[in-house]
């Protein structure tokens, strides 16, 4: 696989659950990237992207719960972005279906998204999260890894 969005510790929002999560999704737009790049056709583009989808929806649910669990007060502001994302993942799988093809704009403009999405809006929860008793790390291997292994 090529490395098209690499993970690099800037990214990291100082909780090792979290973390892992995002490397998924950093491994799922590589691996959508060398779809592409490797012209192996829509239709594993469209898999792929499914699955980046997926996984982005289940990841969500996981920061949204613990904001409400930890009582994040920009709550409303973080669940919004994520709902925006979903929208225009929605509106992606449905042209991907109607026979678009994925291009490398998208690709630059989903690795554009997470960036900035952790980078401006993730981070912003650590402090909270970490001052309410979320553990920074975690040495068992995490339930969402175990779900979503392949």
């Amino acid at each position: 696989m090529s490395v098209f969005f690499e993970w690099n510790d800037e990214l990291s929002v100082g909780i090792q659950e979290i973390d892992e999560q995002h490397k998924v999704l950093i491994d799922l737009l590589n691996e959508l990237h060398d779809a592409i790049r490797l012209h192996h056709g829509s239709e594993a583009s469209v898999l792929i992207l499914g699955r980046l989808a997926d996984y982005t929806r289940t990841h969500f649910t996981v920061e949204e719960s613990l904001m409400r669990i930890l009582g994040y007060p920009d709550y409303d502001a973080h669940k919004q972005h994520h709902e925006d994302l979903i929208k225009q993942m929605n509106g992606l799988q449905a042209r991907l279906a109607g026979g678009e093809a994925v291009t490398f704009e998208l690709m630059h403009f989903l690795r554009n998204w997470l960036t900035n999405h952790i980078m401006e809006g993730d981070k912003r929860y650590t402090e909270h999260f970490l001052s309410r008793g979320a553990q920074a790390t975690w040495h068992k291997k995490s339930w969402l890894e175990r779900f979503w292994a392949k």
